[in-house]
């Protein structure tokens, strides 16, 4: 019996990269398939894990956030908040399965890691080839900023690349000699340069910083790459025009306009949700619910901060979704259940920084840094892939083979006596 799940479960879990790519609904369903099979062994060892408490503590909170008691200042988002809430879990539980089941035999880790290349090298390719002929294989060309889409009709090509980049490339380019690990750095940074994307590349440089952090070896090489992006950048504006825009003349405006901005008033129109609900939010998908309401119209610097018209689906950010979701308590466990992540996927990496899980952390990194514009937690299909990287990081923390420590030599009296 435990053989079929387990068989079952590698194969949908192997299927999803595939179905995010182009079907996430099919994604979804195989995310919902490792679940089933996980839990249907009856085992609750992994109930012990850390951040899985964690995690089930932060999950609870949201769900009770989000029960429709008005009256007790609960569930402002109505019904389908509370669904909603109760449907995370799915995540958690994936995360989980890949991490003590699906993932634990070297050789499942070692056929996902076969479809995260693929899925980067798909996406890049891609991309490249609408810079190239001004379209990709089916006919989409470039967005209405003159961003590349990839393989996709919408700009959604850098978010995944640049999760999928460094557990993808950090082995090779550890692995292979000096001149080709190069080429294949400076050509993954030039993908993310060139579709255009200013958080993505900002990420990207991020995850630069943090490798070189763990890998000493490859610090030359990784400032070589920086300074490489760098150059593209500033000699887009002849290269690409429209990359040049995006990443340099708009950014620079809206940096300079913050408060302002698009981004600014979303991140005021969070901050008065949470003065106004900062022990219960207003549940999940609380953003969303109370954003066109009066009662929260405020900018950083007065006024309307936009009224309605400024209106999106979610605060495009973890922490404040988190606040708006379960107020100050849920930001705290959210932020909790990062680090627990974090320190996990950190298990002995600086005393052996294997490239894979290096790349791996950068991954969780890029998808958790607080300063940062994303899409909803659990919005697919990024948060797909941020679940399916994470759940991958801790099976190769779990799982992976100790490195013994090493010994220090014996003493001068210790010596002395053993002669």
């Amino acid at each position: 019996m435990t053989v079929w799940l387990e068989r079952v479960a590698v194969a949908a879990t192997l299927l999803v990269p595939v179905f995010l790519l182009h079907a996430r609904g099919l994604a979804e369903i195989m995310i919902a398939v490792v679940d089933v099979m996980f839990l249907l062994r009856l085992e609750t060892a992994w109930l012990r894990t850390l951040w899985v408490r964690v995690g089930l503590v932060w999950w609870g909170w949201v769900v009770v956030c989000s029960l429709p008691l008005p009256a007790l200042g609960l569930g402002a988002g109505g019904p389908g908040s509370l669904v909603q809430a109760v449907a995370t879990l799915r995540f958690l539980v994936f995360v989980a399965a890949l991490e003590h089941f699906v993932l634990a035999a070297p050789r499942h880790r070692r056929w996902l890691q076969g479809m995260i290349v693929a899925s980067a090298l798909y996406i890049a390719l891609q991309s490249l080839l609408q810079f190239a002929i001004g379209k990709n294989l089916f006919g989409d060309p470039r967005a209405g900023d003159g961003e590349l889409t990839g393989p996709f009709d919408k700009p959604r090509a850098a978010a995944p690349l640049s999760r999928l980049l460094f557990p993808a490339a950090l082995p090779s380019i550890a692995a292979w000699p000096l001149l080709p690990a190069g080429l294949l750095t400076l050509a993954s940074i030039g993908v993310v340069v060139l579709i255009g994307q200013r958080m993505p590349l900002l990420l990207t440089g991020l995850g630069l910083v943090a490798t070189g952090l763990f890998m000493r070896r490859l610090r030359p090489l990784l400032l070589v790459a920086a300074l490489a992006g760098a150059a593209l950048v500033a000699g887009s504006v002849v290269i690409s025009p429209p990359t040049f825009y995006r990443l340099v003349t708009k950014f620079s405006t809206q940096m300079e306009n913050f408060a302002a901005s698009p981004y600014g008033l979303i991140a005021a129109r969070a901050v008065a949700i949470a003065e106004q609900h900062p022990l219960t939010g207003r549940g999940f998908d609380g953003f969303r619910s109370g954003c066109p309401l009066p009662r929260y119209f405020q900018g950083f610097r007065g006024g309307d901060g936009g009224g309605a018209a400024m209106c999106v689906q979610h605060p495009h950010n973890h922490y404040l979704q988190a606040v708006t979701d379960g107020g100050i308590p849920g930001l705290m466990l959210y932020c909790a259940l990062v680090l627990c992540w974090f320190a996990a996927l950190l298990r002995g990496l600086w005393r052996n920084p294997d490239p894979l899980r290096v790349g791996l952390f950068v991954a969780a990194l890029i998808q958790e840094w607080p300063i940062a514009s994303t899409s909803a937690l659990t919005s697919m299909p990024l948060s797909g892939w941020f679940f399916l990287l994470l759940g991958y990081g801790l099976a190769e923390a779990r799982h992976m083979p100790s490195i013994p420590a090493p010994q220090a030599p014996p003493s001068p009296t210790k010596r002395l006596l053993e002669t």
